[in-house]
Order: C-alpha cells, then structure tokens, then sequence
C-alpha cells in the first residue's frame, strides 16, 4: 500500500500566516504540521509516500523534508497542484503514482494521537473497495457526516447545518484504484470544489465502502482554532507516533 498526504490549497483561512509559507508547514506544538500525517503514515508501515501541494511555496517542502531521510524513508515523492480545486482533485493528481494499487490518503493538515495500523490491517484484508474512518467530535458540521442506520452508513453529507449524528468523516482514506474512475466522473459542487465526499458517496452506491472509528483523540489544524488545540493536545500528552521531533 502507497500512502498520499493532500497538502495543497492556498491556505486562506489562517492568513496572515499562509503569505509566507504553506498552511501545512505551520508548527503544531513543536513540528511542522506535515510531520504528523508523514509519521502515521511510516508508523503503520507505509513508506512509499507521494505529497500533494500547491501554491506559492511548494519548495519549502522540499527544503523541509528533503527525501524524507529523517523519517527512515529513501525518498518522498511531490507533485504539484494548481489552485484550490478541492480534496478529490488533488487526489487524482496520485493515480500515476498508485499504478493500480491500494492507497492510504490522508489531510496534511490532520493529527491522531495513535497508530493508523489496525485501519490499514482492515483494509488489505477487505482487498477491494474503500475505506474511512470515523469519530466522534463536538463540532461534526465542519466535516463530512455519515448518516446511518444500523450500524451501515447509508450516505454522507458534506457539512451540515444539522448533523445526523455526531461522527465526523476524518481526513483518513482507504482506496483502490476504482477511485480514479469515480473523481474523472464528478462534478463541481456549490463550492466549485470536487468533493471526497461525493467520492465515498460513490463507493456506497456499489456497495463498496466500510469504516471504522479511529482509536485515540483526532483533530485537524486547518483553522486557528484547531491549531492551538491541536497543540495544545501534542502538549499535554503527544502524539504516539515515530520520526524526528524538537522534543
């Protein structure tokens, strides 16, 4: 299995910050935020990783991470997305990179506080369709939103004013190569964006997708206000996950 980060975009909602580097390169606690995908993409064995970013300064990735030798890893692989077009459209710029094998995707701006491995086991032993991961969070309009009845997921709402439940969609995705058919065949939303979620909508049509709910605390950081919790989480007990840090 590859693993994908989705680091693009344009960062707009924490200027003034992203006028001088990469939203994903801000420091959550004592990293850079792109540490923290890289890490629990390596601590559940997947060290064949490419990372998707964009605008004006995709080079202080490189300058960063280099080949990801801090990681343990022998190289990292980038490409490059132009403006913001949305998560499934950043994703597509993978499939030469996945070659027609399974991926582990996963938001550059996202942290778990435990390994993703047991997620991953699932997912090859369930060996064709997707995968994502739930969890419960006070604030689930921010995010995709399954809405279930007995314990199956019947179909996924992109950011609701009202929740069906309080399971939010995470940045963490299993897929196999079907995904690319599915992204050529969307749609701009509302948002002009193409959305994962009318992805995994996809996948639920074909009867196709499965889930789990993450073990450990999970958070983004694509806000000030999940930045500061986010760190402030790292802070107080960190996340459990291997590679370099200034601690």
């Amino acid at each position: 299995m590859k693993g994908v980060i989705l680091a693009g975009g344009l960062g707009s909602r924490m200027l003034p910050c992203t006028k001088i580097t990469n939203k994903h390169l801000l420091a959550v606690y004592d990293r850079p935020m792109i540490y923290y995908p890289i890490q629990a993409l390596v601590g559940a064995g997947i060290d064949d990783i490419l990372i998707v970013t964009g605008g004006n300064f995709a080079g202080h990735f490189l300058q960063l991470l280099g080949n990801g030798k801090e990681f343990g890893l022998k190289e990292l692989h980038y490409t490059y997305q132009e403006g913001e077009g949305g998560i499934a459209d950043a994703l597509r710029l993978a499939e030469d990179f996945a070659d027609g094998g399974p991926l582990c995707v996963i938001l550059g701006d996202n942290i778990v506080e435990r390994s993703i491995e047991p997620a991953v086991a699932a997912y090859e032993q369930q060996q064709q369709g997707a995968r994502i991961l739930l969890k419960q969070v006070p604030d689930p309009q921010r995010f995709g939103c399954p809405v279930m009845a007995d314990g199956r997921i019947i179909r996924i709402e992109e950011k609701p004013a009202v929740p069906a439940t309080r399971y939010a969609v995470t940045g963490i995705y299993f897929y196999d190569a079907l995904v690319f058919e599915f992204i050529g065949d969307l749609k701009p939303s509302e948002r002009g964006e193409l959305e994962i979620s009318d992805v995994n909508n996809l996948y639920l049509e074909r009867g196709l997708l499965e889930w789990s709910e993450l073990d450990g605390w999970w958070t983004d950081a694509g806000t000030f206000t999940s930045l500061l919790h986010a760190s402030n989480l790292i802070a107080k007990g960190g996340a459990n996950l291997p590679g370099p840090s200034g601690r």
